[in-house]
């Protein structure tokens, strides 16, 4: 079971600080994540960290944590739910995933918004019989994802729980003021672009949940395998650099899955849009690698990507910060979302990714 609470307390304390000296540098569980997840170099990391480092006067220990805003920004504040059952399940994620995945969904929304992330705020509610080796490797999961983004875990807070894993992150971050970008902002004409690929997630939980229906051995999946499902990589350093550019006019990124976060940006602007399937990129996974279904790039979610829009007179790279960008669209005046085909032909498209409360 997990240690009392005071104890693990004091045990997420050490490990945060631990995380914050190493802040730029890679753990031995880090560096175990990182062997199987896709890695990026990201530039000006240490002084985001220093940055980070700076803007917190008073962390974990006290009532608050105390916050001091830089000159000339503002603060952008996600948070996110990890939910067993829901979001991971125990038998198929490792808790250093589990994690990793936990803070990547709010560092991802940081990503979206052009912000660096700075603060961490972690509430988790653990059952009694769960082993303390679990939460150990949970926290160092996280902790090592916080380091290398220059993030400290500021606070949070403990609970038992009746019935499963609940946790809850809260990200805070800063952008220079009135730089935020938005999913508002998209017009007819603009471009649509989404980073890395598609599918790559959802190929996972694909996997998983045929498992559980054959009679064959279960064999866990090899994270190495399946990067963006256990290890995502948040683009913050993308989502930084086409802010400092000027690039984008709306933006969000692919946790809900592209039909989906497509149709909150035309929402959000009152406008709509039209795909090409062909051009839509579609994530390499297993072994030997194969390309994912198209369905699992259009509709997966959890892959963290950004997809934004761009004026059709800005000329967009066709890789930034070491990530491939990708022409996918183009926002149009209607409100219908259309998926042309080969030979020309376009039907309506309804977004099929992710949304709690669905009914089947």
């Amino acid at each position: 079971m997990p240690v009392a609470e005071k104890a693990l307390i004091a045990q997420i304390r050490r490990l945060a600080r631990e995380s914050q000296n190493l802040a730029g540098k890679a753990s031995p569980e880090l560096a175990e994540g990182s062997a199987r997840a896709t890695s990026q170099n990201l530039a000006g990391k240490s002084a985001r960290a220093t940055h980070s480092r700076l803007s917190i006067t008073t962390g974990i220990g006290d009532d608050c944590a105390v916050l001091r805003l830089p000159p000339g920004c503002e603060f952008l504040v996600t948070t996110d739910f990890s939910l067993e059952g829901i979001h991971f399940r125990r038998d198929w994620h490792p808790p250093e995933s589990v994690g990793h995945r936990c803070l990547a969904r709010g560092l991802s929304d940081i990503a979206a918004m052009g912000g660096d992330p700075v603060a961490a705020f972690l509430s988790l509610a653990l059952p009694r019989n769960l082993p303390q080796a679990w939460v150990g490797k949970f926290l160092r999961g996280l902790l090592g994802l916080a380091g290398k983004f220059g993030v400290t875990l500021a606070g949070g807070d403990t609970a038992e729980s009746p019935n499963g894993i609940l946790a809850d992150i809260v990200v805070v971050g800063t952008v220079p003021k009135g730089k935020a970008i938005l999913r508002s902002g998209a017009r007819p004409g603009d471009r649509i672009y989404v980073s890395g690929e598609l599918g790559g997630s959802a190929a996972a939980l694909q996997q998983m949940r045929l498992q559980q229906t054959t009679k064959k051995p279960k064999r866990k999946l090899n994270p190495a395998e399946y990067p963006r499902h256990f290890f995502p990589e948040p683009r913050i350093e993308l989502g930084r650099m086409l802010r400092e550019q000027g690039l984008p006019s709306a933006m969000i990124d692919t946790s809900d899955g592209l039909s989906t976060d497509l149709a909150h940006i035309c929402e959000e602007n009152g406008v709509g849009a039209e795909m090409e399937a062909e051009a839509i990129p579609r994530a390499r996974v297993g072994k030997p690698r194969h390309e994912v279904d198209f369905e699992l790039a259009l509709h997966g979610g959890e892959d963290y990507e950004l997809l934004f829009t761009a004026p059709r007179n800005r000329t967009i790279p066709s890789r930034i910060a070491g990530v491939p960008i990708t022409q996918i669209g183009q926002i149009t005046r209607g409100r219908k979302v259309l998926l042309r085909k080969r030979r020309g032909v376009a039907h309506e498209l309804e977004p099929r990714g992710w949304e709690h409360f669905r009914r089947a």
